[in-house]
């Protein structure tokens, strides 16, 4: 007797390579049109319209339109969750590209995960969240603790508001890259947003790659410093 939902058509969808490439290329938030897919996936504009249809109809991606374009993007944070658990399961099985790509290195060390930080510097972040208690992290559950939410505020992350949002506050996401959790949610969501809003990271223009700047790995490192400060007083 079968049992439980059916993942053979969405395992059906993900496996073509050309649709896998597509929703790759959708994995840092954005938006693309029908012929920016066709280019990422190395397929006609014809036969990516196939493809984009396919991935409509199984609800992986969204369409919008503006004027005479169509633009899609993944249909959510949970769409985007899989696929890099996909590509955590990909890296554990050793099937890489033969060949890397010069941005390999960057995207390792911090990338847009949909909409929120991953890489090297994202799980490095949600370790040290963790390991200073504003974080707490047990069986895969996070929650953030009240010193962690008094630390968010002092970034200018309303930790109270993003309670009231239908996504969860804080998920855990395993980075393919790292084979470690990075934070995930609508709280992960909302940070990385707050660190391009200081200026404290910058988005590369047309890639996921993230760059931290030297006023942000200060400001990081002084929040921690204070946290840990405060800590130490109670």
């Amino acid at each position: 007797m079968r049992e439980g939902p059916d993942i053979a058509l969405n395992a059906a969808l993900i496996g073509d390579p050309a649709r896998a490439a597509i929703l790759a290329a959708l994995m840092g938030g954005q938006a693309l049109t029908a012929s920016e897919l066709a280019r990422e996936a190395g397929v006609t504009p014809q036969t990516a319209s196939g493809h984009l249809a396919q991935l409509l109809d199984g609800g992986l991606l969204h369409m919008e339109r503006q004027g005479r374009h169509r633009y899609y993007r993944l249909a959510g944070p949970d769409v985007g969750a899989a696929l890099e658990a996909l590509m955590h399961l990909a890296v554990q099985a050793g099937q890489r590209r033969v060949r890397t790509g010069p941005r390999d290195p960057a995207l390792r060390e911090a990338r847009v995960c949909y909409d929120h930080l991953a890489g090297a510097r994202g799980v490095e972040l949600f370790a040290r969240l963790c390991d200073e208690r504003l974080l707490a992290l047990e069986g895969g559950h996070v929650c953030v603790t009240p010193e962690g939410e008094a630390w968010f505020g002092a970034l200018g992350v309303d930790v109270a508001g993003l309670r009231g949002s239908k996504r969860p506050l804080c998920r855990t996401c395993l980075d393919w890259s790292e084979r470690r959790f990075h934070l995930a949610g609508s709280l992960g969501a909302r940070l990385l947003e707050r660190l391009f809003e200081l200026g404290f990271a910058r988005r590369v223009a047309d890639t996921r790659i993230v760059r931290f700047t030297p006023r942000g790995d200060a400001a990081l490192a002084d929040l921690f410093a204070r946290s840990a400060s405060a800590s130490a007083t109670r």
